[in-house]
């Protein structure tokens, strides 16, 4: 009788007559039963990650504006005072030069954006390579100096009318007649001289561009891109070889030879293909191959420590927090803050403006780059060892 109720309730019988239920299999099966809770936690989860990517990507762009900019000025003190207090407030810094040649050799080095030539030949020196919305800023500056130039002498040959116009009345009256005592009194060689006081130059304010973009990327876009791919090879990168290369030590191999391919292969399309980067094709090669390479070292070294989760702190440290404060497309002083100078110790940050500088400012210093592509590359291989000896530590436990 017991053994009927048992077959009844999903029980079933052995080869040796033992009765067994599937009693256990159905409270299985009621514990993985769909539940609303879930769904809506996953639901909830997912949207707040799309919202912190949507914040982390937009936020630099909806909250940058131009800010203590280097610049460089020629001129008295008067004259860049009263060009700081016509330009918006806090967007200029501008540092007093002596000569137009100083200038133009900060620009090269990329100690500042422009500069402003104050006097009788006023000039504004631009460096389209550098950032293309600052040389634009730049140009607007030189638009409200011209108007204010030719409001000047409108005023001035107003001024010079009105004068010619009371020599003319007075030299029309009658010869018997006195002349007003209140109205000055002129020299007769200055009176004829009036009408040409009127006649003044006009100054043209100028606007040079130092450091141009090259022809193949005369907005910049190109250039202002071009982290984009290094930043996503180097995570992909560093997810295939993690994934697919099981010794640790064959991992940090990996790396090198992945850096060393990838970085050719990204200037071989960047400066022959497409003609984005300039200068030397080496160490444009080595900059890139650095930059894919210390990513894939970065995402290596967090899987060979902590496992596959490892691929998730690699790729938000280097997509979700170094990349929107990278700093491609507008210069680091556009954003609030120290987040543009704590961008340049990033990965994107450090790999882009290296590209920039090698490309069109060759005497600008780059030791900060290239050590903070050096220390990231150094601190993933660091980090694959470790995982070595912990898992080897733990097989020996193991084994003991």
């Amino acid at each position: 009788m017991a053994t009927r109720i048992l077959s009844r309730s999903g029980g079933t019988d052995d080869s040796r007559g033992r009765t067994s239920t599937t009693g256990t299999s159905t409270t299985g099966a009621r514990t993985h039963k769909p539940s609303l809770k879930q769904a809506l936690l996953a639901a909830i989860f997912a949207a707040a990650i799309v919202t912190v990517i949507l914040l982390a990507f937009s936020w630099p762009t909806v909250t940058s504006e131009p800010r203590d900019l280097p610049i460089a000025a020629v001129g008295d003190q008067e004259q860049i005072d009263q060009i700081t207090a016509d330009a918006p407030e806090g967007m200029l810094d501008l540092k007093k030069v002596d000569s137009r040649a100083e200038a133009q050799q900060l620009i090269r080095e990329r100690e500042v954006y422009g500069a402003l030539l104050l006097g009788d030949d006023p000039e504004i020196l631009t460096s389209t390579a550098a950032s293309p919305p600052v040389a634009q800023q730049l140009r607007g500056i030189a638009a409200q100096m011209q108007q204010k130039i030719d409001k000047q002498a409108i005023s001035g040959m107003q001024d010079g009318m009105k004068e010619m116009q009371d020599t003319l009345a007075a030299a029309s009256q009658p010869a018997g007649s006195q002349p007003d005592p209140g109205a000055p009194q002129q020299n007769p060689r200055d009176q004829a001289q009036a009408p040409d006081a009127s006649a003044m130059e006009v100054p043209e304010v100028t606007v040079t561009d130092v450091v141009p973009l090259n022809d193949n990327d005369s907005t910049g876009a190109g250039l202002a891109i071009a982290g984009l791919p290094l930043t996503i090879g180097g995570i992909v990168g560093g997810v295939l070889t993690s994934m697919l290369v099981r010794s640790r030590r064959m991992r940090a191999v990996a790396v090198v030879v992945y850096g060393t391919i990838g970085g050719l292969a990204l200037t071989l399309v960047l400066q022959t293909w497409f003609g984005i980067l300039q200068g030397s094709f080496g160490l444009n090669a080595l900059a890139a191959g650095m930059a894919v390479a210390s990513t894939a070292a970065l995402i290596n070294g967090f899987v060979s420590l902590i496992g596959p989760g490892g691929i998730a702190i690699g790729a938000v440290l280097t997509m979700f927090i170094g990349n929107p404060i990278a700093s491609l497309q507008a210069p680091k002083e556009f954003l609030a803050g120290a987040w543009g100078d704590i961008g340049q110790f990033f990965v994107p940050g450090a790999s882009g403006t290296l590209l920039r500088n090698l490309s069109y400012f060759p005497d600008a210093p780059m030791a900060m780059q290239w050590w903070a592509l050096i220390g990231w590359f150094a601190l993933g291989i660091v980090l694959i060892l470790v995982g070595h000896l912990k898992a080897h530590s733990k097989q020996r436990t193991a084994v003991n």
